[in-house]
C-alpha cells in the first residue's frame, strides 16, 4: 500500500476521479451520455492491458469476454425478466467460464497462435448470435426490459464509479505479486519458469480477471443502452478500438487504457459531423501516437517525470 500511495499512477487516478465526479455540473446529458459510454470501454480497455501489458498476451479478441456477458445478461432479462443484478452476477460468471474454456487451452499455444484463436473465437460467436436469433436477436439485436436509470447523470456516476472500482482493483493487482510476476513471465517466460513460477497458471488467472470484469462492463453497458447487438459489444472493430485505446494512452499503466478509451470515443463524437472521414482522422491520428510514441502518452509523461 505504501508504494502505491507513493506511485504517480496513484494520484494521477485520485486528481481525475475528483475531476470526473464534477462535471455533470458543467456538462450537458448529451456529453455525460458519451462520457458514460466511454468509461465502459475505459474497463475493457483496462481488463485488456492486464493481459497484453503485464502477462504479454496479445489478445485480439476482447469482445469475446464482452459479448459472453452483454449477451447472457441481456437473454436472462428479456427471456425471464429476471433483475440487473441477477443478471449481472450471471454475465460475470458466463463471461469466467467462457474464459477459463479458452484460455486454458490457448495459453499453451506458442507464438501468434493465442492471438489467432482469441479471433476466431469472437467470430464464432458473432455466427452463434446469427444462428440462434431467435434467443438473440440476430444481427437486429434484441432489447432489455430494464435499464440501470433513465437519468443521464445517475448513470454516468454507475459508469464512474465502476470504473473507478476496477482501476483501483487493477492497480493494487499490478502492483501485486501477482503483476509482477505476469510482468516477468510477460518479458520472458522461460526465464520466469526457471525461476519457479508457474507461467501457464498466472496467465490464467489474469485472464480470469480480465473475464469477469470485461463481462461485468459488457452486461452494465447493455443495461445503460436498453439493448444488446453485436455490433456495439461484439464486432471486431469495438475490438480494435479496446486495442487502440490501451496503446494510445500506455500499455502496462492500467489507467493509461481508460485515458486512451475517453479520448478515443469523445474523439469520435466530436469528428462525428466529418460523416466517413470521421474513422480516418481519429484513425490516423491513433497510428501517428502508436509510431510516434510506443509506451503510449500515460506512459511517456510518466517516464518524463522520472527522468526529472
Amino acid at each position: 500500500m505504501r508504494s502505491l500511495l507513493k506511485s504517480r499512477i496513484f494520484w494521477i487516478m485520485v486528481a481525475s476521479a475528483v475531476v470526473a465526479a464534477l462535471l455533470p455540473a458543467w456538462l450537458s446529458p448529451y456529453m455525460l451520455g458519451v462520457l458514460t459510454s466511454a468509461y465502459y470501454f475505459g474497463v475493457f480497455a483496462m481488463s485488456w492491458d492486464l493481459l497484453f501489458g503485464f502477462a504479454g498476451e496479445v489478445n485480439f479478441g476482447p469482445t469475446f469476454l464482452i459479448g459472453l456477458g452483454a449477451y447472457s445478461a441481456a437473454i436472462l432479462n428479456n427471456e425471464f425478466h429476471a433483475p440487473i443484478l441477477l443478471c449481472l452476477l450471471a454475465a460475470a460468471a458466463t463471461a469466467l467460464v467462457g474464459g477459463v474454456l479458452l484460455a486454458v487451452p490457448a495459453l499453451r499455444l506458442r507464438g501468434p497462435y493465442f492471438g489467432l484463436v482469441t479471433l476466431v473465437a469472437v467470430l464464432l460467436l458473432q455466427n452463434a448470435i446469427v444462428i440462434f436469433a431467435h434467443f438473440t436477436g440476430g444481427e437486429i439485436g434484441m432489447t432489455v426490459f430494464s435499464v440501470l436509470s433513465i437519468d443521464a447523470t445517475i448513470n454516468y456516476y454507475y459508469a464512474l464509479g465502476f470504473l473507478l472500482v476496477c482501476a483501483t482493483l487493477l492497480t493494487l493487482l499490478a502492483n501485486s505479486a501477482l503483476g509482477l510476476i505476469l510482468q516477468a513471465s510477460g518479458q520472458d517466460a522461460l526465464e520466469a519458469s526457471v525461476l519457479g513460477f508457474n507461467v501457464t497458471k498466472h496467465k490464467i488467472a489474469a485472464f480470469c480477471v480480465s473475464a469477469i470484469l470485461s463481462g461485468l462492463a459488457g452486461a452494465m453497458l447493455i443495461f445503460y443502452m436498453g439493448a444488446a447487438s453485436v455490433g456495439t459489444v461484439i464486432d471486431i472493430s469495438i475490438g480494435v478500438q479496446v486495442i487502440i485505446a490501451t496503446i494510445l494512452g500506455g500499455r502496462r499503466t492500467i489507467i493509461g487504457a481508460a485515458f486512451g478509451a475517453v479520448v478515443l470515443i469523445v474523439a469520435t463524437e466530436f469528428l462525428r459531423p466529418l460523416g466517413q472521414l470521421n474513422t480516418f482522422v481519429v484513425s490516423a491520428v491513433a497510428l501517428a501516437v502508436i509510431l510516434l510514441l510506443p509506451d503510449g502518452v500515460l506512459g511517456v509523461a510518466l517516464r518524463t517525470g522520472e527522468r526529472q
